[in-house]
């Protein structure tokens, strides 16, 4: 899907909701929609500079945070980098990401026997899940 078209997705899902894509958080959204890997927030505030000279660690998070918060995003743990949901019209589904160690490709899939299978352990513990990442390392396709 192009940026434009994942941009018009995301300005009509914060129309939706009330929600508030001011031009920093916009641009930040593009920066992130540029990269088929995973990136991270220092590197995004290096490409951020270029445009706006006076941004800040601040400003890098801060967007972040909100596109996170939409939906937008998936911060990587591990890796402590962001990567872009490509569909976030489903903002509450399970994220299963695989990446690659070797050229940091990042692919998010979906795989409801994984999700069924980690409620009903959570269940059996009583335990609630409220929000699901699920990363698993190893090599793409491509560098094996």
């Amino acid at each position: 899907m192009s940026t434009e078209t994942l941009l018009a997705q995301a300005k009509q899902v914060c129309l939706d909701r009330g929600a508030r894509l001011t031009p920093a958080r916009e641009q930040v959204f593009i920066l992130l929609a540029q990269h088929d890997n995973a990136v991270g927030a220092y590197d995004l505030l290096d490409e951020l500079k270029v445009i706006d000279p006076a941004a800040k660690p601040a400003t890098i998070y801060r967007a972040l945070d909100f596109l996170s918060q939409q939906g937008f995003v998936h911060k990587i743990e591990s890796i402590n980098a962001f990567v872009l949901c490509h569909h976030f019209s489903e903002c509450n589904h399970p994220v299963q990401l695989l990446i690659c160690d070797n050229c940091g490709h990042v692919e998010e899939i979906q795989s409801t026997n994984l999700d069924l299978a980690l409620r009903s352990m959570a269940d059996a513990s009583r335990f609630s899940i409220s929000h699901q990442i699920v990363e698993a390392h190893g090599k793409c396709q491509s560098c094996q």
